[in-house]
């Protein structure tokens, strides 16, 4: 089937969500009934919850994936590991279509310890052809993933590559997320995009599950994608942004970020006049998805968390509440991240009394809460 033709499936379908992903006349019989055997049916969409892992995150300081990490995370019950991954572990800015397959393996392996220890891999694209929420000034990106066709065509093919290296996995074990926090354009720009990555995708493998981060970088539905089977959105667990980002180098923008007072940032926060609370949190981080799950869509909170410079009591408290409105609404989340500034491990949080566990610094208390909420 060429993209012409997936295009004109994809017009003509009705909303699915809560069916199966479709089984296609693609391929051998006997792969196509073992997959369907192994999908997933997004009206028992699996409890997942688990952690971001950043191993594949900056080239310039990447890793191979730890399958410690996978041992202790399984060891605690969680069963969610989202992957996200700059291209540039594996390609070039300069090079588009140049590929390092010894990195490409490393990924490999993250797939595999996740069958092998029952965690569920979300690979991400957090810096694709022509778009990364994070800028580099080392390497300033000049192309736009969302105006330009080159870099449209590049990310396709790196999403291709990966649907030809991934096709034999189940959705059980395996899906991707196409584009990491959009930036906030219109959603038509943002559609041409998510539909091009979809196509190249199932045009290889005609029922991988894919998450789609929502517009406004991850806040809002993309709605516009209503009539595409197998989809769930992915949103966002960082509101209110001065208490979650509170003195984050790479916010800018705010004075507030780096300049308001941290004592005075406790949970519930009262900020500008407001109060935010518990039902702040409702309708920041809820409320705002209610078209789309009004329409029968799905989500999965990819990202939550809090920066280390945030008061640990009030991280805690504020922890409690957000993941309490999320189980309200039968919603999975992925904290970002297992071990660094906004996880539960080697934090460098000053105010919390650590416990030395298999070689890292655990903040158990955090770990307590997430434990709670599964």
């Amino acid at each position: 089937m060429n993209r012409r033709d997936f295009l004109n499936l994809l017009g003509a379908s009705t909303f699915t969500m809560g069916m199966t992903l479709p089984e296609y006349e693609w391929g051998n019989e006997a792969k196509a009934n073992r997959r369907k055997k192994n999908n997933i049916d997004l009206n028992k969409l699996p409890d997942w919850k688990g952690f971001n892992l950043l191993n594949k995150f900056q080239p310039y300081r990447q890793s191979a994936y730890d399958e410690k990490d996978f041992e202790m995370m399984a060891e605690w019950g969680f069963n969610f590991a989202r992957l996200p991954l700059s291209y540039w572990c594996w390609s070039k800015e300069t090079d588009w279509y140049s590929v390092d397959e010894k990195v490409l393996k490393d990924i490999d392996r993250a797939a595999e310890l996740g069958k092998q220890y029952k965690i569920h891999i979300n690979l991400n694209f957090h810096r694709a052809p022509g778009y990364c929420i994070n800028k580099d000034d080392s390497q300033p990106v000049t192309t736009n993933l969302f105006e330009d066709e080159a870099p449209l065509e590049a990310c396709a093919f790196h999403w291709k590559l990966f649907a030809e290296r991934y096709k034999e996995y189940s959705n059980k074990d395996v899906s991707f997320n196409l584009i990491n926090e959009a930036p906030s354009i219109e959603a038509e720009k943002y559609d041409k995009v998510a539909r091009r990555l979809i196509s190249a995708i199932r045009d290889v493998d005609s029922d991988r599950l894919i998450f789609v981060d929502g517009k406004d970088v991850g806040t809002q539905p993309l709605m516009t994608i209503t009539d595409i089977p197998g989809i769930i959105q992915s949103g966002r667990g960082y509101q209110p942004f001065l208490l979650t980002h509170l003195r984050a180098s790479w916010a800018g923008g705010w004075s507030a970020i780096q300049e308001y007072p941290i004592e005075k940032v406790t949970w519930p926060f009262e900020f500008d006049g407001k109060i935010h609370d518990k039902d702040f949190l409702r309708e920041a981080s809820v409320n705002t998805w209610k078209p789309w799950t009004e329409a029968g869509g799905k989500v999965h909170i990819g990202e939550m968390g809090c920066h280390n410079f945030t008061p640990h009591a009030t991280v805690i408290a504020w922890l409690d509440d957000l993941l309490s409105v999320f189980a309200e609404q039968g919603w999975g989340w992925s904290l970002w991240n297992l071990s660094g500034s906004f996880g539960i491990m080697d934090s460098g949080r000053k105010d919390v009394k650590y416990e030395d566990y298999k070689g890292h610094k655990l903040d158990r208390q955090m770990l307590e809460v997430l434990k709670k909420h599964l």
